[in-house]
């Protein structure tokens, strides 16, 4: 049997102040949720945002937050790379690539699209989202040898020493010695004192040793100076909605974010923990309900649906309830539809007896009834990442965070799955907040700055269409306009525990399967995997930038 339903409130879609609501963004989670900086355009120069298409890019994430990797075979940039930043041209893609297979969340090695229609191949699909490679993990799984331990613990929201940061010197053609990271925070602290002229100058000499082309100090610095000219201008609130913006394809949003899991493991990592632990969770039931904060495009869910097809005894009835937050125009919930109808030639393809509903509307504003809870199925919550983009009580006084908790306490799921990225730049005061931005942001430039060629246009598309547009929401924007507002795994377990909820201990066998997948994909030897009272930490270079763990209602 299956069933489609959806529902949206059409009174959110006037986003007033709201535009950049936490609660109207999702971490779709990273791609997802920058679409409209429109009303920024107006103030910002020409030469520096051309390359920024201000009509509503939107970010995927956390949806594409959950696509799973593409291949397992990492592309490093050439030890010779003198690629500088005078050279603006795309470059040439890199079609040496081998054809790996990845275990559990798939693999690719073609272009991803985001829609599914019968213009399209549906192995174009299957490559991406099915799990292809998992009897050859499966087969290399019991090699001990494949644990990567790490060497050291990370480091708690610490800058390591020794590791490149956002304020390494370096050299341009002039030969000139330049510390962007004292510039930029120079800068930064000559916005916050309104002093324009002084900021005015510190940005002309960022701009001359920065480049979206260049290392991953320059490009860095690019993208703070774009903020940091938003800001001084006075941007008007940009109108944002959680999904890419029609003015952006669907194809090179994901073909940036190709690029993304190809260089690490982040998000590979988060969602084989979450189908493994809910497959084990569900290994007997007769009845499924997934309900799943930020779905996005469901990449998550292809590779699940075919894993539980396989299930002895056969599957379940699997029920998907997407939450997801209007598109504003006249069709709000389009794109996550369209999610569910691709999920359901899935089902029907693997004979996996399927129910999909929507609910498009703010977070907070859902209540309990609207999802429809049984209790005879086994229910799992599942948000990646997206929680960050809900404000807290620095914003309202009713924090629309904790409500979603506590809204996520009254399901009682047999298992909430929450993952976070583990950032300190949520301050309310400025230049604190810059700080601990470039800071954050150093390490995810610098992931592709080891493990991807500067020229790759895949890199360029990424680093603009996501990292560009957190940065510039984080720097530019102030009150229910910004929408980024990250906290650490320490926070939100306090958050979580205030909430009502208690944590699970780790499923110390499917640890070690990830510790040995780690290995397996080829990802570079400066990931890392932890543990800390039952989170799993995903790091780079010591850093820990995400955190994952399980939780029930105590």
């Amino acid at each position: 049997m299956y069933i489609y339903t959806s529902r949206v409130h059409y009174s959110c879609l006037s986003l007033p102040d709201a535009g950049l609501d936490s609660d109207s963004l999702s971490e779709m989670q990273r791609l997802e949720y920058f679409g409209g900086l429109r009303e920024a355009s107006k103030f910002l120069p020409k030469v520096k945002f051309e390359t920024i298409d201000l009509k509503g890019c939107q970010l995927m994430p956390p949806g594409l937050d959950q696509w799973p990797p593409a291949t397992n075979t990492l592309m490093r940039r050439p030890d010779n790379d003198d690629y500088s930043s005078t050279n603006r041209s795309k470059g040439k893609k890199n079609h040496q690539r081998d054809n790996g297979d990845y275990p559990e969340e798939g693999r690719s090695n073609k272009q991803p699209v985001a829609f599914a229609d019968d213009s399209e191949p549906q192995e174009m699909f299957d490559e991406v989202l099915l799990c292809l490679g998992y009897h050859e993990f499966e087969s290399c799984s019991n090699d001990e040898s494949l644990i990567t331990e790490g060497s050291g613990k990370l480091q708690r929201n610490k800058q390591s020493k020794g590791s490149k940061t956002a304020g390494s010197k370096k050299q341009n053609n002039n030969r000139e010695l330049v510390d962007l990271s004292t510039l930029l925070t120079q800068c930064a602290q000559a916005v916050a004192s309104y002093d324009q002229r002084t900021a005015s100058e510190l940005l002309k000499r960022i701009r001359q040793h920065s480049s979206p082309y260049g290392d991953a100090t320059q490009r860095l610095a690019h993208y703070f100076a774009d903020g940091l000219e938003a800001r001084l201008a006075g941007a008007r609130t940009p109108s944002y909605s959680p999904l890419v913006s029609m003015q952006i394809s669907a194809a090179e949003i994901l073909k940036a974010y190709e690029v993304f899991v190809t260089s690490s493991p982040f998000r590979t990592v988060s969602n084989f923990l979450a189908n493994r632990t809910i497959l084990k969770l569900a290994e007997k039931a007769t009845r499924l309900h997934v309900i799943d904060f930020g779905i996005s495009y469901g990449f998550q869910w292809p590779c699940f649906i075919q894993r539980l097809s396989k299930r002895p005894g056969g599957p379940p009835k699997l029920r998907i309830t997407a939450i997801e937050l209007p598109q504003p125009g006249f069709r709000p919930t389009e794109r996550v539809e369209e999610t569910g109808r691709r999920l359901k030639k899935y089902a029907e393809r693997f004979n996996v007896p399927f129910e999909y509903n929507v609910i498009a509307q703010k977070w907070e504003t859902i209540q309990f009834e609207d999802l429809k809870i049984d209790r005879n199925e086994v229910i799992v919550v599942n948000c990646m990442n997206r929680l960050r983009h809900i404000p807290d009580e620095t914003v309202m006084v009713n924090s629309p965070r904790d409500i979603v908790l506590k809204l996520i306490k009254k399901i009682n799921p047999d298992l909430f799955f929450h993952g976070v990225v583990n950032g300190t730049y949520n301050s309310p005061f400025f230049v604190t907040r810059f700080r601990e931005a470039l800071f954050h942001f150093s390490a995810l430039f610098d992931v592709f700055e080891a493990s991807v060629p500067r020229e790759d246009e895949r890199r360029l598309m990424y680093e603009k269409y996501v990292y560009g547009k957190d940065i510039l929401n984080v720097v530019a924007c102030e009150g229910l306009e910004r929408v980024e507002r990250p906290e650490t795994y320490k926070q939100w377990q306090v958050r979580n525990v205030r909430a009502g909820f208690k944590q699970l201990p780790l499923d110390q066998e499917i640890l070690k399967k990830v510790k040995r997948m780690l290995k397996f994909m080829g990802y570079h030897n400066d990931f890392r995997i932890d543990e800390d009272g039952h989170w799993i930490l995903q790091g780079w270079k010591g850093r820990t930038i995400m955190a994952l763990s399980f939780w029930k209602k105590a």
